[in-house]
């Protein structure tokens, strides 16, 4: 991993804004050759995964994209947000989904849909115990084409709705809850966003197409959400890549993970230790006796 990761770690001020909002806005995360050869592949998967019968101005989502291009491949720890995803979420992380969309113009006069509001992650909505819920995970949207204005398919969300488990929402699919705003950002920016901030897919009714590229970072003991074809991949990774591709020891590895599970902890070990602590909530010599590796105290 580049040591320019370095210059583009979290700031205090960027972990306390996304604490508060659910999202954080990073402008200028992709250089325009970056984002040009990315809008070409996002592009290339477009014209494969289209349905002619569905026409040109519908919304198209594709999963599992990682190993469509090589590009994907190296925004996986792009220097400029990889950091700041570490910072949020730390070491033990992997990316468990990723999807491009791209919003063409569509007729409001035809269309069968303007919103659709929701928290990510579906049923762990329903099943998690805890209030609020946990983040688990993040996604971080690549802004391949310029959405400043309001009408170009913006993701719409509700800042702070991501400690709220339920909120007051129209059930008409044409209206936003009080509160929301849309995302307006230049081509080339990152956002990301709390699995748990209330947002939307909006309606684009300008002339510009909106293109975005998706990855998903949760914790290694999170199955992946899509089928993450990238058994293939690994080989011709560096380690680190390989771990955000899932690369590991054991099953185990995922739950008490050994260094050569996780070489991200040992580049920061040497690197930024302070990112490299056991946990974001304790230093390793708190954990419990009976967590230390290789003890047997009876556990099952």
């Amino acid at each position: 991993m580049h040591a320019d990761c370095l210059q583009h770690r979290l700031t205090p001020s960027e972990l306390a804004t996304f604490n508060e909002l659910g999202y954080l806005i990073v402008e200028d995360a992709l250089d325009a050759e970056t984002r040009e050869s990315l809008i070409a592949a996002v592009d290339r998967i477009d014209r494969q995964e289209r349905d002619p019968a569905q026409g040109n101005d519908t919304l198209l989502s594709v999963t599992d994209v990682i190993h469509r291009d090589r590009q994907f491949v190296e925004l996986l720890d792009w220097p400029r947000i990889f950091p700041k995803v570490w910072g949020i979420l730390g070491w033990n992380i992997y990316l468990y989904h990723s999807h491009v969309d791209t919003t063409p113009p569509a007729n409001p006069a035809t269309a069968t849909w303007n919103v659709a509001w929701h928290q990510d992650s579906m049923r762990v909505n329903d099943e998690i115990e805890t209030h609020p819920r946990p983040r688990l995970s993040l996604k971080v949207g690549f802004y391949l084409s310029d959405v400043t204005g309001t009408d170009r398919g913006n993701t719409l969300v509700v800042p702070g709705s991501h400690l709220q488990d339920e909120i007051e929402l129209p059930q008409d699919g044409q209206s936003s809850p009080s509160g929301s705003e849309p995302i307006c950002v230049p081509p080339g920016t990152a956002v990301l966003l709390d699995r748990r901030t209330w947002h939307s897919r909006s309606m684009n009714t300008s002339n510009v197409t909106r293109k975005v590229v998706w990855f998903g970072y949760s914790y290694r003991w999170l199955k992946p959400k899509d089928a993450m074809t990238v058994a293939h991949l690994l080989p011709d990774l560096d380690p680190i890549k390989g771990q955000l591709l899932g690369a590991g020891q054991s099953a185990n590895g995922v739950y008490d993970p050994t260094d050569a599970d996780v070489p991200l902890r040992g580049w920061l070990r040497e690197h930024s230790p302070e990112d490299a602590e056991w946990t974001k909530h304790s230093r390793p010599q708190s954990r419990p006796p009976a967590m230390v590796r290789g003890a047997n105290l009876g556990r099952q």
